[in-house]
């Protein structure tokens, strides 16, 4: 018998989860590489417009199916009930690969501005810290994330609020940089999606959330057009201050924004609000992880000792020590930018598989028009091959690699006699 998880979450928990996941993930610095990417100010609002539209059909997807399947695992169940167990498997294998790998990003983005200096060290500390945290619970881990997504929007509502008041705002430069090129404004809007990614979490929790069919359809959609307005202001704040131009060379460009406005008094404060930022996004990061981790541990795609749930805070705390473990590797070892190139690529894959699965829901089982699910999956294919080409190469190899160890687990099953199907291995 399969042990369940509670259902405590309602919709308030599940909005501030989806937005402590996208808010923080990459508002601090996406602007940057995708204006360069963009080479233009038009090119990176259109790009940020697109990867909003994509994000609102994945989101209307994976609301439909979370409604019919409340279960812990996401686009792993929906993929396995639509599909095919393969189909399943490699979202499954997309998300947690690509997911822990956003989780070893996040980490070392707090470390870069809490103490530049030891940057891994403060990392590890606060993947320690926030594992912590969700196991002990996931109501727990839903007030702190409600209190980091608090400071984050106090912070960039501060950033906003200076820049377009500030001396040097100029209108004219949302329209700067080259000329808008289709290949330039799909990267933009492929590196932009990154930060859109996290209303994923909500469908993760699907078994925790009370009367999943109204909550999760409500608290993502809420939560994704709460992250868009915030997104498009904060991007028109920073275009209109520094230009494309400026914007494609920086680093920190909030803080660089504030600056320029002649407000470098926030400059501090837009450092702390992105390293708390970054850690709301671990935080929600390491929940959904370790969920769809729980998920593929129940049918033995991951090893069955991962599916255990803690009897008294009713959490899968070993698929959160595990997850933890290996992103305290990444954040002690990997690289940012590979980390979240790769991290877009897999994400993108796990969404177009969801889009797939809506496509085959019916009229009664809720199925949403037509259109949603076709562009939703034609938008994931095309902004996930027109990431960096290493970022491709990498994701290709390791989705890759998954497939493969599938194959061979398919095969061992075959001469056993088993099957593969998705019940074997639950108990």
């Amino acid at each position: 018998m399969v042990e369940k998880l509670a259902r405590r979450l309602g919709v308030g928990d599940a909005v501030v989860i989806g937005l402590g996941s996208m808010i923080g993930a990459g508002v601090f610095g996406v602007f940057g590489p995708a204006a360069a990417a963009a080479d233009s100010g038009t090119g990176l609002l259109v790009g940020l417009a697109l990867a909003g539209v994509v994000a609102y059909a994945n989101a209307t997807s994976s609301a439909r199916l979370a409604a019919r399947y409340p279960q812990s695992g996401g686009t792993y169940v929906y993929g396995r009930e639509r599909l095919g167990e393969f189909w399943g498997y490699l979202a499954g294998w997309a998300f947690v690969v690509g997911k822990t790998a956003s989780c070893g990003a996040m980490a070392l983005t707090v470390g870069a501005y809490l103490w530049p200096a030891q940057a891994r060290a403060v990392g590890v500390a606060a993947v320690v810290a926030l594992t912590a945290v969700n196991y002990v619970g996931v109501q727990k881990a839903a007030w702190l994330t409600r209190a980091i997504v608090a400071v984050v929007l106090a912070v960039l509502a501060a950033v906003v609020v200076a820049c377009l008041t500030g001396g040097s705002v100029e209108a004219s430069r949302l329209g700067d940089g080259g000329y808008l090129a289709a290949g330039g404004v799909l990267t933009a809007a492929g590196l932009m999606f990154f930060a859109f990614a996290g209303y994923a979490r909500i469908a993760t929790l699907g078994e925790e959330v009370r009367d999943p069919a109204r909550t999760i359809p409500r608290a993502m959609l809420i939560a994704l057009g709460i992250t868009f307005v915030v997104y498009a202001a904060v991007a028109t704040a920073v275009l209109a201050t520094l230009g494309a131009g400026v914007l494609a060379h920086s680093s920190a460009p909030l803080a660089d924004a504030v600056r320029a406005a002649g407000a470098s008094w926030l400059v501090p404060v837009v450092r702390v609000g992105a390293a708390v930022g970054a850690l709301g996004s671990l935080l929600a990061l390491i929940l959904g992880v370790s969920r769809t981790t729980l998920a593929m541990a129940r049918d033995r795609h991951l090893p069955h000792a991962l599916s255990a749930v803690h009897p008294r805070f009713a959490v899968p705390h070993r698929a959160e020590l595990a997850v933890g473990a290996v992103v305290v590797v990444l954040a002690a070892t990997a690289d940012l930018q590979g980390a979240i190139g790769f991290s877009s690529f897999g994400v993108l894959l796990y969404y177009a598989v969801a889009n797939a699965s809506a496509w085959t829901l019916t009229r009664d089982e809720g199925r949403p028009p037509r259109g949603v699910p076709a562009v939703g999956l034609l938008g994931c294919l095309t902004l996930a091959f027109a990431l960096p080409l290493t970022s491709v190469a990498s994701g290709t190899a390791v989705i890759a690699a998954g497939a493969a160890a599938y194959g061979v687990r398919a095969r061992v099953l075959r001469r056993r006699g088993r099957g593969t199907g998705a019940g074997d291995g639950r108990s």
